[in-house]
């Protein structure tokens, strides 16, 4: 029976999926309709928006984001980094490349990480050049960089990025306070340079990943989450990070004249690293927190109308 229903289930994702792109290119606020309400049961509140998430998508619709193309973009904001004075907390750049045709795989190392600049999770993590297969990779690689993230979840900033792979240093995940399967990423929330908490994420698979929301003090707060098959609550809690004074400083100069912004960093070997900047955070349709939490943070951010 399921072998006869899994590709019945591809089928309707394909489907949807290239319903949702059509109409995210011709009519993206209707998209964002659509979802929101298959989401959340309700209509996006485009006039008073309260929530986290409905501040998000207001901003997304009502503001300039050039920068924040500028910035999603994993390679570009390494320019804005740099000009900061902030270039040490950013992960080793192997190369740069527009085609994947063009990747000289000869130049790095036997351990690196790639990916497309645009993207989400595609992701090669390679610990051991010698046992990858290149031109399968390298074909990967030509489809990701003609894709255009966005048109499905009507971001328009991602559909503004061009597209590039970059390669990276792998950053070493048995370097971190306690042994997790991935790297911990400190997901720090910031409101115009004021950050308010951190949401951290590990032991990532395709599936699942572990969180666990903290304060700025570092206190667990299990309350401001809603926990499903996806999200699961941190069966292991994380000591406090040796930077974590440093990263919120980091966090609030990369943040600031910006209403909202999430910065993800990472700390290795005691040294926190730039992860990215994530300006509509799950499309602005977040479901791992409740209700009460991201009218909270909601009111954290300031739009046009001085709510």
């Amino acid at each position: 029976m399921k072998k006869i229903l899994w590709p019945l289930v591809l089928l309707k994702r394909r489907i949807i999926s290239a319903y949702y792109s059509y109409i995210g290119k011709h009519n993206p606020k209707k998209l964002v309709n659509i979802r929101y309400r298959d989401h959340f049961g309700k209509d996006m509140n485009w006039e008073k928006p309260k929530t986290l998430n409905e501040k998000i998508l207001w901003l997304e619709f009502n503001t300039d984001t050039t920068d924040w193309t500028r910035l999603a973009d994993k390679y570009t904001v390494r320019e804005y980094i740099e000009s900061l004075g902030l270039s040490d907390i950013l992960v080793k750049l192997y190369g740069k490349w527009d085609r994947a045709e063009d990747i000289d795989w000869n130049s790095l190392p036997d351990k690196f990480v790639m990916k497309v600049n645009n993207g989400s999770g595609d992701v090669l993590i390679c610990n051991d050049k010698t046992r990858l297969n290149i031109e399968k990779e390298t074909k990967k690689f030509k489809k990701l960089v003609k894709k255009r993230f966005g048109y499905t979840t009507a971001e328009s900033h991602y559909i503004a990025i061009k597209p590039c792979i970059i390669a990276e240093e792998l950053l070493d995940a048995n370097k971190q306070a306690v042994e997790t399967s991935s790297l911990i990423d400190y997901k720090i929330w910031c409101f115009n340079g004021n950050p308010e908490s951190i949401w951290a994420c590990y032991n990532r698979t395709h599936d699942s990943v572990e969180v666990a929301t903290y304060d700025l003090e570092w206190n667990f707060h299990p309350e401001y989450s809603v926990f499903t098959d996806h999200y699961i609550r941190a069966k292991q809690l994380l000591p406090k990070p040796k930077s974590l004074q440093q990263m919120l400083d980091i966090a609030a100069k990369l943040s600031t004249g910006f209403p909202e912004v999430r910065v993800d960093l990472y700390e290795v070997d005691g040294k926190p690293y730039f992860g990215e900047m994530t300006f509509s955070s799950n499309y602005g349709m977040m479901d791992f927190y409740t209700q009460q939490y991201q009218e909270y943070l909601g009111s954290k951010v300031t739009i046009k109308n001085g709510k």
